[in-house]
């Protein structure tokens, strides 16, 4: 059976790590020479700007020696009005992956419900998988390992954190979340994420306290406080979020010690986060942006290759 990429639901943690370990080696020791996806084609579709997703892909698929057919939403007969069932029928016949950054996750739901390649999940309004892998990597590079890591998410409660919090309570990261009151994460995801810790050994806080969800993490992170599509929003969700929300050399310091500075970026400079932390010692963003290329190769490679023989 297809097997799609939508979020983190129905993927053990072994599996995850398997990827992540496929990422890690892929960075040390390079790509594979006899180039595992050639003659594998893989469609790109974007309906929001990209930067490090759409060129990370792309090299990845070229660096597995398989084919990217970048696609503009503007440039396809869904545009149209075709129905989404048609053109993910269509293209599962040229095609033997999906890639799709998208405005609603239904519309990657309803693609994976007549697809027959998978559908990987480049970012919609509920999740950004992608971006999870790629953070739980740059973790266990940077603290030996995932489980017992803490973790505190300061800022808005979106589809970055929404799956942050699948992939530390999948893997038994400690997670705080720290959101005002309106703006934290979806009842279902945490009802979801509980269900998963009760395996892993991990735990989940939720606050409106920046500081209580700050103090003795291993990792500090955010995101910016007006995504994509949301621009109308502005100026209310400024007034809710800064400044109290501001990740600050202040707010880090309650940090532990030896903790780390991440964003999935692009990132606003001294709105969600001061440019001294960003650009400091702390910060490991570009390792974080950097492997997104690893972790999407390792996911390609374990979908398109049967991945429970890996």
């Amino acid at each position: 059976m297809v097997r799609h990429f939508l979020d983190f639901e129905g993927y053990t943690a072994e599996e995850i790590l398997r990827i992540i370990d496929m990422a890690i080696n892929f960075k040390k020791k390079g790509y594979p020479d006899n180039k595992p996806l050639s003659g594998k084609s893989v469609a790109l579709i974007f309906e929001k700007p990209s930067t490090r997703t759409r060129v990370s892909f792309q090299v990845a698929i070229a660096r597995l020696g398989g084919e990217s057919v970048p696609l503009s939403v503007s440039e396809m007969q869904v545009s149209r009005g075709e129905p989404l069932s048609d053109t993910a029928h269509a293209l599962s016949a040229y095609v033997d992956a999906i890639v799709a950054r998208v405005c609603k996750h239904e519309t990657l739901s309803e693609m994976a419900r007549y697809s027959s390649v998978p559908i990987i999940n480049a970012l919609s309004d509920r999740f950004h998988p992608c971006q999870g892998l790629a953070d739980m990597m740059t973790i266990k590079e940077l603290k030996g390992s995932i489980q017992g890591v803490k973790v505190a998410y300061i800022g808005d409660g979106n589809n970055v954190c929404n799956s942050l919090i699948q992939a530390c309570s999948l893997l038994g990261a400690r997670i705080s979340v720290a959101s005002p009151k309106e703006y934290q994460p979806p009842k279902n995801v945490i009802t979801q994420a509980k269900e998963w810790m009760r395996m892993s050994g991990s735990s989940i806080e939720l606050t409106e306290n920046p500081e209580e969800a700050v103090r003795d993490a291993d990792v500090v992170y955010t995101d910016v406080f007006v995504s994509m599509g949301q621009e109308e929003e502005r100026e209310k969700r400024l007034k809710v979020f800064y400044p109290r929300y501001k990740v600050t050399e202040k707010l880090m310091s309650l940090a532990k010690p030896d903790a780390i500075f991440m964003h999935c970026l692009p990132a606003h400079r001294e709105e969600e986060v001061e440019a001294s932390v960003i650009d400091g010692k702390k910060s490991m963003v570009w390792q974080q942006a950097a492997n997104r290329l690893h972790t999407e190769a390792a996911l390609l490679l374990y979908l398109l290759q049967d991945g429970r023989k890996f």
